[in-house]
This record gives structure tokens, C-alpha cells and sequence, in this order.
């Protein structure tokens, strides 16, 4: 592995002051449940849009100015528990070769997608990490010294199957039948591509941690249109792969341990083969319940999530109630509120601050009682 790249990285990043968060991640009895959420740097907040007013949003990502500022913003605003690098998930096939585009009410359009196996040919076979996504590295570092020590910073990567997915399909889609088409198609094909995506996903995920990055969470958004037998195919053993050598090489090169999280959205078919996978967290969408998780996984991961995030479209005594059934439901230990998505960009930055409030405040009052 190459670590020159970070020889100039300082090292005094600032005393952490809330590390909630990561005891949490660990399962240690904490004072008050933690809580952050999915997008939590978006368009739902005003200050965000001016930043990002007239701006390409690959520039943008590029830039690690405007990614520690956007970072940020919300952690003004409101008393998060952690903060999530601003980034995307597609700048990974970016770095692989691939042209992608951020299409104004379109989202994310890949010029020349993936689709036939001789296609694969257009990749670049070996991918120097450190120096195409060194923009990323650096908006953690400038970052992790600008957010002062007061949350823990998370690093972030989409995994294989979701940028698979997005390769082929050259966009989002309702029923991914082209990126499906590969699976029951070209499986050997399918298989090369995955395994190309995982070795630039652990190397990019190591980059983070040495950046200054404190917990990682991986993104497999399109479990939803896998099927068991297809997600333990071709999915799940990808997902293993990653947790365990992002973990062996972060030990094998002497850098503070991270907690990793996965999250794969509507995969709750997957939940008992996800908590044995090797990450400290499994995030959870809003359709499983919380106590059901709660047995189904025995206690073998900490979990995060789940709320609604079209419940932040009530009265925030609304909220306050769903909030305080959710904490309930989960209990105090070994638990990281969040939503089951991320932050739509209609929503009232003061529910999300209800939000914030009423986790605060429930789970103090749940901790204190027993």
C-alpha cells in the first residue's frame, strides 16, 4: 500500500469533545441516544442552496473548500451527533474511467453506460486511488481541523452493487431489469466488475481513515430490487469482503480502529446474514421494525435508524411522539437514531431540529429511568 501521499497530513486534528456516536457504534452505555441523519447536509437548508447557487455539483464535490463548508452547515444549525462528509457515491466510477453528470431535476446520468461485458474494457484496470479521489481525502483532513473536535466526521462510499447498478442502468431506475439483465445473463461478467468495484472501494475506503475519517458507512441503496438468493450472490459477499480487508489492512498499518455501518435499503430480507458481515452497525430503512430488528439480529451489531422520513411532514408533537415510540421500540444500548433515508429537499429545517431534539430528550428521560 502507498501512504506517501499522507506524509504532510498533520495529525493534531482536535480533541474529540462528543464521541456519543462512536461509543454507541460499540455498544457502551451512553447518557443519551446519538443522533444524525442521512443528507443531513442538503437542499433542505437555505444556506445550502446559496452555496451551492450556479455551481456543477461534481465541481462542487471537487472541491474540498465547498465540501467542508456544506459539511458543516447543518452542525450550526443544529446538535447532531455526528457529521457526514459531503460527497457522492458515483465519484468512485468516476475514478474507474466512467463520465457521469448531475442533470438539473434529472439526478445522475452516465453518458456511455455499461452494456454489454466488452464494455468492462473502457474500465481502468488498476485505479490509483490516492490520486483521483485525493480531493475527497482532503475535504475530510481540512474538515476533521475546521469541525473542531466537536462530532465525529463519517466517510462514506456506495457499494458494488448499487454502482453496478448504476453503470449499467447510466441512472437511477424503478426496476434496475437492465443492470438485472447482467446478473442472470453474463454472472461471471457481473462477478469481474463487482470484485473490480470492491478493490477501489477498500482502497478508498483506507484513504478516508487515513485522512482523518472516524467511522465509515457503506451504501448498498438498491438491495431493494435484489432478491434473496440474487443479494447473497451477489451483494452480500461483496459487502463482507470490504468490512474485513478495510479492517485487516487499517490493523495491519497501526491506524485507529473505525466502526463501519452498512446500510442496505429495503433489504430486511437480509437482516440476520447482515448483522454476521463484519460491521459494528447495521443502518435500517423505516419498513422493519425496530424490536423485530432487534431479535433478529441477537445483539451481534448495533443498529441505526429508522424513522420515516416523510414523518418530518408533521407537527413536531407529532414528531416528538414517533420519535419517542421509535427510541422504545429500539431501546437505549447499542442504538444511533437516524432516519430510514435521507432528507428531502421540501422539508422544514425546524422539524428536523424537533427531530434532533426530541431523540435528545426521550432517550435521557428513558436512560435516567432505569
Amino acid at each position: 500500500m502507498e501512504y506517501n501521499y499522507f506524509a504532510t497530513i498533520p495529525k493534531d486534528f482536535p480533541e474529540l469533545k462528543n464521541d456519543t456516536f462512536l461509543r454507541a457504534a460499540r455498544g457502551e452505555e451512553l447518557e443519551h441516544i446519538p443522533v444524525w441523519c442521512m443528507r443531513q447536509a442538503g437542499r433542505y437548508l437555505p444556506e445550502f442552496r446559496e452555496s451551492r447557487a450556479g455551481k456543477d455539483f461534481f465541481e462542487t464535490c471537487r472541491s474540498p473548500e465547498a465540501c467542508c463548508e456544506l459539511t458543516l452547515q447543518p452542525l450550526r444549525r443544529f446538535s447532531f451527533d455526528a457529521a457526514i462528509i459531503f460527497s457522492d457515491i458515483l465519484v468512485v466510477p468516476q475514478a474507474m474511467g466512467m463520465e457521469v453528470q448531475m442533470s438539473p431535476g434529472k439526478g445522475p446520468t452516465f453518458p456511455e453506460p455499461l452494456k454489454e461485458p466488452e464494455d468492462l474494457q473502457r474500465l481502468k484496470t488498476k485505479v490509483d486511488v490516492w490520486s483521483e479521489l485525493d480531493y475527497v481525502f482532503k475535504a475530510i483532513t481540512l474538515t476533521r481541523h475546521r469541525i473542531e473536535g466537536k462530532v465525529p466526521l463519517i466517510g462514506f462510499t456506495g457499494a458494488p452493487w448499487t454502482l453496478m447498478s448504476y453503470m449499467i442502468e447510466g441512472g437511477g431506475s424503478t426496476t434496475h431489469s437492465k443492470a438485472k439483465r447482467w446478473l442472470y445473463r453474463y454472472p461471471e461478467a457481473s462477478h469481474k466488475l463487482l470484485s473490480q468495484l470492491t478493490d477501489v472501494i477498500v482502497e478508498y475506503l483506507l484513504g478516508q481513515v487515513q485522512a482523518g475519517a472516524q467511522a465509515l458507512q457503506v451504501f448498498e441503496s438498491h438491495t431493494g430490487c435484489l432478491g434473496p438468493v440474487e443479494f447473497k450472490e451477489f451483494s452480500l459477499p461483496y459487502l463482507r469482503d470490504i468490512a474485513r480487508r478495510v479492517k485487516d489492512q487499517i490493523k495491519e498499518s497501526g491506524l485507529d480502529n473505525v466502526p463501519m455501518i452498512v446500510f442496505a435499503k429495503d433489504g430486511h430480507y437480509g437482516l440476520e446474514d447482515l448483522s454476521e458481515s463484519g460491521y459494528e452497525v447495521v443502518g435500517l430503512d423505516w419498513t422493519i421494525d425496530p424490536r423485530s430488528a432487534r431479535i433478529r439480529t441477537g445483539g451481534k451489531v448495533s443498529l441505526q435508524g429508522n424513522m420515516d422520513p416523510c414523518a418530518l411532514y408533521a407537527t413536531k408533537e407529532r414528531i416528538s411522539e414517533i420519535v419517542k415510540r421509535m427510541l422504545e421500540g429500539f431501546g437505549t444500548k447499542g442504538y444511533i437514531a437516524n432516519l430510514g433515508h435521507g432528507l428531502y429537499p421540501d422539508m422544514d429545517p425546524e422539524n428536523v431540529g424537533a427531530f434532533v431534539e426530541a431523540v435528545h430528550t426521550h432517550s435521557r428521560q428513558l436512560i435516567n429511568r432505569k
